[in-house]
């Protein structure tokens, strides 16, 4: 059974909406699929499926952990797609106990019998379970879009996925454990891992292998969303660069795809993109990821150097060809009458709106860079 959890940084990329059509993709591609929403607390992927409000869900179950899990799990109207709602309405399912994780992953991991592909749609932030449930496969997807804040708080889930694996990699109790808790409470969030790899191979040799075994099997998987033109795209190397410049971690691009004012449709009509439209540029980007991850082997497949290499430069060139392929679009609704001149020009005031409240978060995060760099001249 291939594991793929779907994480963020930050809320509002889009990350369920990418979860629920990636499932119905390999659905429709003859795969057994099962998708999670292990949004807990948040829990609303339910409605981007088109499902009913679900009666049980993984919230039940937190509360019974003896209860039998198949009851949590319901038939979609996707043939061959199967759905584990969460539940926002009991309360404390935000927050799991170790007990409470532990007994989710066994049962999650035990449907491998009659599942190929278990999808995990997790919240965002950087939980301690919700690093463990993306621990669970080498090549979790991480969802971002080109704004600021998408692109830092993309980087910063990735980095505290890395001192997660580092972490759990120690015993406890030993060396490397005990140097890692003294950096947490002194704050790791300016140390590099490239610099406390030598430190801890030097205390416990031991922990450094099995550390450095983990963090070369992991691969995560890039998904730039919402994106508007091809230069947004850039912004993947910017996460790619920091990946392997501080965390010692090489990342792979699964590709982009374009903000599309047809999802607001589909939504409202309670049906993913795929289903609702799936032509439009926004399906043909989904079932092209889906197809590129069908492509690899499951779990145990480590891309080499080139092949990231690779996968960057084909998510460029698809970018562009998207692009151009959306602006044709365009240009066909205006001209058949779907769309008129006062809807081009409603669209462009929303996205010149996204634009000015890019430059903002922009503006914001300079000043409190230049704040922090004063303070540290100062001190």
């Amino acid at each position: 059974m291939r594991v793929i959890p779907i994480a963020s940084g930050k809320g509002g990329v889009g990350k369920s909406l990418v979860s629920a059509n990636l499932a119905v993709a390999f659905a429709q591609a003859g795969q057994r699929v099962v998708l999670a929403d292990l949004d807990l607390g948040a829990s609303n992927l339910h409605l981007v499926l088109g499902h009913q409000a679900p009666k049980t869900g993984i919230g039940t179950f937190l509360n019974n952990t003896k209860a039998d899990f198949a009851n949590v799990i319901t038939e979609t109207d996707v043939r061959g797609l199967r759905f584990i709602p969460g539940d926002n309405e009991i309360p404390g399912t935000a927050n799991l106990t170790t007990f409470q994780r532990k007994a989710l992953v066994k049962r999650l991991l035990a449907l491998k019998d009659d599942t190929d592909i278990l999808i995990l749609d997790l919240g965002a932030g950087t939980h301690q379970s919700i690093l463990d449930f993306f621990l669970l496969s080498n090549h979790g997807i991480v969802v971002s879009a080109p704004a600021v804040t998408a692109v830092l708080n993309a980087y910063v889930f990735l980095k505290n996925t890395v001192f997660r694996l580092m972490y759990s990699s120690c015993a406890k109790g030993s060396k490397a454990r005990l140097f890692l808790e003294r950096l947490r409470k002194d704050g790791a969030g300016h140390i590099y891992i490239p610099k406390i790899l030598p430190q801890i191979k030097k205390i416990d040799s031991a922990s450094y292998k099995k550390f450095v075994e983990r963090l070369n099997a992991l691969h995560p998987r890039l998904i730039m969303n919402m994106v508007d033109e091809p230069k947004n795209a850039d912004v993947a190397m910017k996460i790619r660069r920091s990946c392997e410049e501080y965390l010692d971690l090489k990342i792979e691009h699964m590709g982009i795809i374009y903000r599309d004012m047809v999802q607001d449709k589909a939504l409202s009509g309670r049906l993913p993109i795929v289903l609702y439209k799936p032509q439009s540029i926004l399906s043909q980007a989904v079932y092209r990821i889906a197809d590129k991850i069908l492509e690899t082997p499951e779990d145990d497949f480590t891309p080499d150097d080139k092949q990231i290499e690779e996968s960057f430069q084909e998510a460029e060139m698809e970018a562009e060809i998207d692009f151009d392929t959306k602006m044709e679009y365009v240009e066909d609704l205006l001209h058949s009458g779907a769309m008129s001149q006062g809807d081009l020009i409603e669209t462009v005031k929303s996205q010149q709106l996204e634009i000015s409240k890019i430059k903002k978060e922009n503006n914001f995060l300079k000043l409190k860079l230049t704040k922090a760099i004063q303070q540290g001249f100062k001190a």
